[in-house]
């Protein structure tokens, strides 16, 4: 069975397929994506632009028509924060789902975390123990603990790096009072979250996804060795920590010079160390393990299980 996952996030239009079989390890056969960053168009009523729907659904078009080339059976096409918190969002979501051969899920943020956990639990596998995930993505920042396949708590907070940047840090580079004022907001929106996370036992790993915690790893991370191809990461807090002013002083344009930060997130890279570095701290960790798997690979495992 080919199945294809198409996730429609604040940052890129990302397409996955997969050839897949009950019992087997996910065969991926495409991986193609367009850099968005939906928040470059929301007006000041939060409103997406006609030029912003536009490209969107360009992206849209291409990617299901790129999908459905390749011979898929299924896909799944998901909506996070972005569009769903839009003021037009329904009016877009609506002409999504004209185009779409199959059902429009439009993920709530507790619903990303559980996803991006469950990705996370079968890539490390029970083994692993208790795992806390962490994934910063452009409109929120999802958090879930647990030792099942289903999380003790599954948590997203309006802390995206893409939001934050947008709200807080108008100026390339940002200035030391903008810095100060993001700081202070993360850290009190932290606070509900960090009860809820801390209620639960201490986690045997603590893992992060997203392209963001990956950029990060780059800078304030090693690589270390693992099982299968590809590098594996891990973060230390303290490193993070002596890089986040670093970064906040050099212009966008020179970051990209930097190792792991691509064009499309080095305008919001400092938003999302801050918010990586506060939740870190927050939550006492001193070591990230960066896990390959996320929210898309999540949906995908939860589709295939009702197959």
């Amino acid at each position: 069975m080919r199945l294809a996952v198409l996730d429609i996030g604040s940052n890129t239009v990302h397409l996955l397929v997969f050839d897949v079989q009950r019992g087997a390890r996910p065969e991926p056969q495409v991986d193609e994506r367009f850099t968005m960053r939906l928040m470059r168009y929301l007006t000041e009523e939060e409103v997406i632009s006609a030029e912003g729907r536009d490209l969107l659904l360009a992206a849209v078009d291409k990617l299901l028509d790129l999908a459905r080339a390749r011979g898929v059976d299924e896909t799944l096409v998901m909506v996070t924060s972005a569009i769903r918190e839009a003021a037009n969002g329904e009016e877009i979501l609506a002409e999504i789902d004209a185009r779409m051969d199959g059902d429009l899920q439009v993920l709530g943020g507790a619903d990303e975390a559980a996803l991006t956990y469950l990705a996370a639990r079968r890539w490390y596998g029970w083994g692993a123990g208790r795992l806390l995930v962490l994934d910063i993505g452009g409109g929120s920042l999802e958090v879930a603990t647990g030792v099942d396949e289903i999380p003790d708590v599954a948590e997203s907070v309006p802390l995206g790096a893409g939001r934050l940047t947008r709200a807080f840090l108008p100026h390339d580079p940002p200035e030391p009072g903008e810095l100060a004022a993001l700081r202070e907001h993360v850290s009190t929106a932290l606070e509900p979250l960090v009860q809820r996370v801390s209620s639960c036992p201490a986690p045997d790993h603590v893992v992060a996804t997203s392209k963001t915690f990956r950029s990060l790893a780059r800078l304030a991370g090693m690589s270390v060795d693992g099982i299968g191809p590809g590098e594996r990461w891990q973060m230390s807090t303290s490193l993070l920590a002596d890089w986040v002013p670093r970064l906040a002083k050099i212009p966008a344009e020179q970051r990209m010079e930097l190792p792991g930060v691509t064009a499309e997130r080095t305008y919001q890279i400092v938003a999302g160390a801050v918010v990586a570095l506060a939740t870190l701290r927050a939550l006492q960790v001193p070591i990230v393990e960066i896990c390959p798997w996320a929210l898309r690979e999540g949906a995908l495992l939860r589709r295939l299980d009702q197959v």
